[in-house]
């Protein structure tokens, strides 16, 4: 680990570097809960270890001041045995890295944040053609995680970040998703919701859910209806708006929904509990363009018959499809015209209004 630490601390400061200047972009709420978990990673604690905030206080205005002083600096670049690689040369830095049992990570996540990890390299396998990297303790990170990703035409599954995001998910569970998690939960062979079962059980339950993160990404890069370069200029060009979170809410139900993804993997390996899980926590804005799935889930619960799902999925695939056409058109149509506001007034009357009414 001594030998690791110059390469920590690098990716420890583009980390703060980015969180510095990106930390604003989040809502009050989303910044205190994201802090609330880069507080429990950096001080080693389990996902459901709460402390009072007067125990965090002083942490989160250090953070803050450390922050401050960051806001204006360039990323670095990452420096291994004397060579220099761009934070964003991935490839070039796991060639070195990957030897060693240690994983690489670098990109942008959501409204083009820049986001790195470091963490040790669990697993490597080949699922459907594509390399897949399960990853263990994370030795950097920053405010941003995700259960999984893709990464150099590669999945990476992050476990410790996927525990942590799991246990948010039922912690912070709403009163109308509670049937669902407890049909899940009763599949997984829990007594009870009773959350001090579910510590004891969490890395169980996740390490059960990793191929439904894995078939999200796989689903995601074959996906060939809205394509990612046009998915991503999209993104830019409309960053922090309702057109973002369409686009982006409707790239994850292609991903989803298309033979590749993770609910045709559910349907195949009759995973009740996986397929209750993701009814438990999906977000109201994708309840609103994939009705059908809840109602089928309620029929399922009942039934056991597979076939309303699998009719409920096509369902949703379609109209994913359809949306992401119509994205489509419209800003290509807005590129002509080279009038991006006109589109993005055009996919808000189009498509936002009618489905939040």
């Amino acid at each position: 680990m001594d030998e690791l630490k110059p390469i920590i601390n690098q990716v420890l400061r583009n980390c703060d570097i980015s969180d510095a200047r990106y930390a604003g972009n989040y809502s009050i709420c989303g910044l205190a809960l994201r802090l609330r978990d880069l507080y429990k990673w950096e001080k080693g604690l389990e996902p459901w270890m709460e402390k009072d905030f007067s125990e965090i206080s002083g942490w989160v205005e250090n953070k803050e001041r450390q922050w401050d002083k960051l806001t204006e600096k360039e990323l670095d670049e990452i420096i291994i045995e004397g060579v220099k690689y761009d934070p964003f040369d991935t490839l070039g830095i796991n060639a070195v890295l990957e030897p060693d049992g240690i994983f690489y990570g670098g990109g942008y996540a959501r409204n083009l944040k820049p986001t790195f990890f470091l963490a040790a390299l669990e697993d490597k396998k080949e699922i459907n053609g594509h390399t897949v990297y399960i990853l263990g303790h994370e030795l950097a990170r920053d405010l941003f995680t995700a259960p999984a990703l893709s990464q150099d035409d590669c999945v990476v599954v992050r476990q410790e970040s996927a525990e942590f995001i799991f246990w948010d998910q039922i912690f912070f569970i709403r009163k109308s998703s509670r049937r669902a998690l407890n049909f899940a939960l009763k599949n997984c062979g829990l007594k009870s919701s009773d959350l001090f079962e579910i510590q004891h059980g969490l890395k169980d339950i996740v390490a059960a859910e990793k191929n439904t993160y894995i078939y999200h990404e796989l689903g995601e890069m074959r996906d060939d209806v809205f394509h990612r370069d046009t998915w991503r200029e999209i993104i830019a060009s409309y960053p922090h708006t309702p057109v973002e979170l369409l686009a982006r809410t409707v790239k994850d139900l292609l991903a989803d929904t298309n033979e590749y993804g993770t609910l045709q993997y559910i349907i195949r390996e009759r995973k009740a509990a996986s397929l209750a899980y993701y009814v438990a926590f999906l977000n109201d804005f994708t309840k609103k363009l994939f009705p059908e799935l809840i109602e089928s889930f309620q029929k399922f619960t009942q039934t056991l018959n597979w076939g309303v799902i699998e009719q409920a999925v096509s369902a949703g695939f379609n109209t994913a499809k359809r949306h992401a056409q119509t994205i489509c058109r419209i800003y290509g149509e807005a590129k002509e015209m080279n009038d991006k506001q006109w589109g993005k007034e055009e996919i808000e009357t189009r498509l936002l209004k009618p489905l939040l009414g």
